[in-house]
């Protein structure tokens, strides 16, 4: 048996994975290579010092970090992908764009297109926004405690709405100086339910302002 077969049996020898054939082989190689052998001793007790130390409960908010942390990875994700079919969309356009001047007919052309496709024909009012371009996160199911219309004496949370309507991040907005919430405020942007806000009709990460009214802050 040579070194490099020796040290791949290490680890599942010391977790009892093996048959008796391959640890007789591995024993007979340590005992005759003393690099091996002094590797495999340094392994067996790091295992018994990890065996020694005594465990710890998980903090409390350690699923809202992990919650938080995923929403994050899938926002970069999206975002890579949304740059990459931009990308796709754009070399597509130059490749059927007419040169010279055809190129700036065509450019006033579409223009015009997109214009009376993106601006609705009338509005009710001069301050109404075209809801087809960006739709805000909606609430879809809440926690007790936890609404969008806070009082105030409300503790005001502004949290970020990922594209799966997750709480993907959040800070108190509150002038208080305070900064971070309870464990049952944690708790309810965990199992809270939204409806992701859209762009175009393609969903995408939004931010919306919660308030906790009828929780206990002191936790």
């Amino acid at each position: 048996m040579k070194c490099a077969e020796a040290k791949r049996l290490f680890s599942p020898t010391l977790d009892s994975m093996l048959d008796c054939a391959a640890i007789l082989g591995l024993e007979r190689h340590i005992a005759e290579c003393e690099r091996c052998a002094a590797e495999f001793a340094g392994l067996r007790h790091t295992k018994w010092l990890l065996g020694t130390m005594a465990s710890h409960a998980a903090p409390p908010d350690l699923k809202l970090r992990l919650n938080v942390a995923l929403s994050q990875q899938l926002a970069a994700a999206q975002e890579k992908r949304g740059r990459a079919r931009f990308l796709g969309w754009e070399n597509a356009l130059n490749a059927y764009m007419l040169p010279a001047t055809g190129g700036l007919i065509s450019a006033i052309l579409i223009f015009g297109l997109l214009i009376g496709i993106l601006v609705p024909a009338h509005l009710h009012d001069s301050n109404d926004v075209p809801t087809m371009l960006y739709t805000p996160p909606e609430m879809t199911a809440a926690p007790f405690g936890l609404d969008q219309n806070g009082g105030s004496d409300a503790v005001l949370v502004e949290a970020v709405i990922d594209s799966h309507g997750r709480v993907q991040d959040y800070r108190v907005l509150n002038p208080s100086g305070q900064t971070e919430l309870s464990p049952q405020m944690k708790n309810a942007l965990i199992f809270a339910q939204f409806r992701p806000a859209t762009s175009f009709g393609v969903p995408t990460s939004g931010r919306v302002v919660l308030s906790f009214s009828n929780i206990n802050v002191g936790g």
